[in-house]
This record gives structure tokens, C-alpha cells and sequence, in this order.
């Protein structure tokens, strides 16, 4: 921790007594996980809230969090079942269910040491997946009457696939850039036990109508991704939220 850590974010936990308060790292090794430093320092406010939907898991990362006990003890305790358990995302999918805000002191106050055994690698990326497609129903799909998924390849067709039979009737196209799989025209659900099988149109993401369910990942196409996304002047949050 950097000698002002505590003061800081206590300065902010009474501003925002039912916050879990964040901060900024630095990594170390200095160039491991790239792209999951860059999305931790560079959140904005509103994004603390939006993109928790994402792989990268709770927008303030747990080891820079800070909270009041009183608030703690209202969110209740981590899971200890054990290993294999993502303890810290489901403390903070509790968090937010129990209408707790995000708060960010945007200054690094946390040297963030990274190794390749680390414990958090125990959990297994389904076990996550399960979570995250549990919590993205809850929050945002059930108040959504339709939407588009945003990229008709494998991170994409394997969300379809884990949604409630209910959500799965919500979505009206897969949109994507690439020429191929437009021209395909449709992704037909093979599993599904209806019949006739679903067949769920595939278009340019220009034709698709939000909102969007998107299953790019960010900061990994040089630009090109998010160019295409700014294009459309939509709201985050709103018009789109990022899963991937």
C-alpha cells in the first residue's frame, strides 16, 4: 500500500458511506496483464456501474477495496466454501443487490503484484460464466423486452446458449462485422428442443436495433471495435452494456 492509501480512501468512505471504495494500481511486473490495468485506472464513474458485467470481474478490484464494517456487516460475509469459490464477486454482486454504490479515488494507492499462481486462477471460467449470465439476467435482462448480441462467433452464440429460455425468446439478431458470417444470414440453435429449431438472423452491426449485449472484447481490435461502437452515438448502460 502507498503510505496515504488509508487516509484517502477513508476520506471517501465517509463522502459515500455505502460504497465499496476503490482506488488505482500499479502492476508488477510493470507489463503483465496490459489491457486488465488499463481497465482498472481508466474507469469512469458511470462505468463502475455499467461495465459490471464484464469478464474482468468487480470494477474496483478487491484488493484495493475499503468500506465502513457497518456496511460490510449489511452486505454480509464472503462466501468460505472453499477453494474454487469467487469469493469477491459474489460479495460484490450482494453489494450492489443491496443497492451499495462503487467509488473510485482516482489515484494509484496499491502496488498490485501479479503471479501466475495466484489463488484467484483456482477459479474455474465457467463457474464465473454461470455467475456473471445469472447477474446479467437479473440486473438487466429482465427489464429489456428485446436485444441484440453483439458478435455472432463463439463468445457470442455461447451467451444465446446460457440464457433462460425466456431471455433466449428476447433476442431478435446476432450483429457482427464480419462479411462471412452475415452472408450466412442466421444462427441456427441445434440444441434447442423446440421445433422448429431457432433461427436467430445475423446482421451488420448498422442494421442491428439495440439495445446490445456485447460480446467483443475491449481494448483488443487496435480501435476498430470501439470506433464502430462510438459510431452509433448510444449511451452505455442504456443502449449497450459490455459482457465480454
Amino acid at each position: 500500500m502507498m503510505p496515504q492509501r488509508v487516509r484517502l480512501q477513508y476520506k471517501a468512505a465517509i463522502q459515500h458511506p455505502n460504497s465499496i471504495i476503490g482506488c488505482q494500481v500499479k502492476r508488477e511486473p510493470p507489463n503483465s496483464t496490459e489491457r486488465y490495468t488499463r481497465w482498472i485506472n481508466n474507469l469512469t464513474s458511470e462505468q463502475l456501474i455499467t461495465q459490471v458485467f464484464t469478464s474482468y470481474g468487480p470494477t474496483v478490484i478487491m484488493p484495493t477495496w475499503f468500506c465502513s464494517q457497518e456496511w460490510f456487516s449489511k452486505v454480509g460475509k464472503f462466501d468460505e466454501s472453499g477453494k474454487g469459490v469467487p469469493e469477491d464477486l459474489l460479495f460484490f454482486y450482494h453489494h450492489l443487490r443491496k443497492g451499495g454504490e462503487v467509488f473510485l479515488v482516482e489515484q494509484c494507492l496499491l502496488l498490485y503484484r501479479y503471479h501466475p499462481y495466484a489463488a484467484t486462477h483456482s477459479v474455474l471460467e465457467s463457474t464465473i460464466w454461470q455467475h456473471r449470465v445469472q447477474f446479467l439476467e437479473e440486473r438487466a435482462l429482465q427489464h429489456w423486452t428485446s436485444f441484440t448480441i453483439w458478435n455472432a462467433g463463439k463468445q457470442g452464440r455461447k451467451l444465446y446458449r446460457s440464457l433462460s429460455p425466456v431471455n433466449q425468446k428476447k433476442v431478435v439478431a446476432f450483429c457482427d462485422v464480419d462479411k462471412n458470417k452475415i452472408k450466412k444470414g442466421f444462427y441456427s440453435y441445434e440444441d434447442s428442443k423446440e421445433r422448429p429449431k431457432p433461427k436467430i438472423p445475423i446482421q451488420h452491426f448498422k442494421d442491428a436495433d439495440p439495445p446490445f449485449v456485447i460480446c467483443v472484447k475491449l481494448d483488443l481490435t487496435g480501435g476498430t471495435f470501439e470506433e464502430n461502437l462510438e459510431s452509433l452515438n448510444l449511451q452505455e448502460g442504456l443502449d449497450y452494456l459490455h459482457f465480454s
